[in-house]
């Protein structure tokens, strides 16, 4: 069985992490299949190779000379070959993009050789071959990507190939151009790789332990959430969690491949495994995870037998989308419904979208209500679970927080609450104390 590693900058930030690296990925001989991104930061000040890259371009458009524009990432990689002890050079690499930026290669081509040359310096320190994503990883000519070429052509590449480094984050346009995915889009490359490859698992290495309940900068030590499903992680992602590229969930499973983030710097740790299915995979606590996002708008309209009025939610909802105005939630009564936006949507927009509305939907009372703050309290264990709903009610009016919106998923997988933004912090604090605290205590 083979086994995809992806890991992240500040896991090949320098020698000393590709080091860290190299031992990760020898101490598993299934692991044969690497994704690197480019160096990120080595210290809290340090900027990243791809912001290096990016600023390299950009001087060079304005007609600055390359080699000297170039000299900051040259530093990088060179000083990396130099203290791995390698006889590698890539000054043939240096002197071809030179001449694709003279000869007006584009901005996602610059910011994708921050992985092309890490690749080349990984691919050359494991044994591994290098292979070129722009030869395996394909888009159309929409720029959107293929997943159908990409499976059959990656995974004839690999087929052949027992052992290999797949740069992470860009792969080809039809003509042969370069086209990168969305920032943090390795993660994407990761499981696309392990899908092409038929992977038994895809290892996505960071500088964190995996996923954890709670936010840290709002809870104090959360605990770590031990195995997930993709449709709880595709929940909190949606509200803000970090860590994973949402997007990268995808590839991988439609194939029923599990993740496991890991920490490069702690790799005995278990990390998060990220699973197609919870049969095997019982909860440890009544809930997953608690996430959530400041700055969303309510645009609430109240309207007499609105419910008996046919095509009213229709032209409402068409009203929005010919302003570009994507709803996130819409809780809705017999004679209301509420509609909640992210607030900077409404910038430049809101008085015409308020006319607008008003016009098409004749309201008896309209109003857009601003400092909406929404979290989701997400777990697998809630459908099996009698209330659920009433102890993160309780939770929150113990501690004086006022429920503005409430919205359950017909998966019975989560509770979403909007609340004012000034009681955010508080109120995950308290939905966590409710949980998780409350049930470490009876354990």
């Amino acid at each position: 069985m083979s086994k995809v590693v992806k890991f992240g900058g500040s896991s090949l930030a320098d020698a000393k992490q590709f080091k860290k690296v190299a031992d990760i990925i020898r101490a598993d001989s299934e692991r044969v299949y690497v994704v690197p991104s480019a160096p990120g930061k080595r210290f809290s000040d340090d900027t990243k190779v791809t912001d290096l890259l990016y600023q390299c371009y950009e001087r060079t458009l304005t007609g600055e000379d390359f080699a000297k524009a170039f000299q900051p990432v040259r530093e990088r990689f060179d000083g990396i070959i130099a203290e791995l002890g390698l006889s590698l050079s890539l000054e043939e690499e240096y002197v071809k993009i030179g001449t694709d930026f003279r000869n007006g290669a584009n901005r996602d081509y610059a910011a994708s050789r921050g992985e092309y040359l890490n690749g080349i310096i990984l691919a050359d320190y494991l044994g591994y071959k290098f292979v070129d994503a722009a030869k395996g990883i394909f888009f159309d000519n929409k720029g959107n990507f293929d997943s159908d070429i990409t499976n059959a052509c990656l995974g004839a590449i690999l087929e052949k190939t027992p052992k290999a480094v797949i740069p992470g984050f860009y792969g080809a346009m039809p003509d042969g151009s370069i086209k990168t995915f969305s920032r943090g889009g390795s993660d994407f490359t990761g499981s696309v790789v392990a899908k092409a490859a038929g992977a038994s698992l895809y290892e996505n290495w960071t500088d964190v332990s995996g996923f954890l309940v709670a936010d840290p900068r709002i809870v104090d030590k959360p605990e770590g959430i031990e195995v997930i499903t993709y449709s709880e992680l595709r929940e909190l992602s949606y509200m803000g969690a970090g860590v994973l590229h949402e997007d990268a969930i995808f590839p991988v499973r439609s194939a029923n491949i599990p993740i496991n983030i890991k920490n490069t710097n702690a790799p005995d740790d278990a990390g998060t495994l990220i699973v197609p299915s919870a049969k095997n995979a019982p909860a440890k606590y009544l809930i997953t995870g608690i996430a959530g996002k400041k700055d969303f708008s309510v645009i609430s309209i109240e309207k007499d037998r609105m419910n008996s009025e046919k095509g009213f939610m229709r032209r409402m909802l068409q009203v929005l989308e010919n302003h570009g105005i994507f709803p996130e939630h819409m809780p809705t009564g017999i004679d209301t419904v509420s509609v909640v936006v992210n607030s900077h949507e409404l910038d430049g927009q809101r008085e015409k979208l308020a006319q607008r509305l008003k016009e098409v939907a004749r309201p008896d009372h309209f109003e857009i209500i601003d400092g909406l703050a929404l979290i989701a309290v997400v777990g697998r264990g809630m459908k099996s679970a009698k209330g659920t709903a009433t102890r993160v009610f309780a939770a929150l009016s113990h501690a004086d927080i006022n429920i503005r919106m409430i919205d359950q998923g017909s998966s019975e997988l989560n509770i979403i609450v909007g609340i004012d933004e000034k009681d955010f912090e508080k109120a995950i604090r308290v939905i966590y104390d409710m949980f998780i605290l409350s049930e470490q205590g009876e354990k």
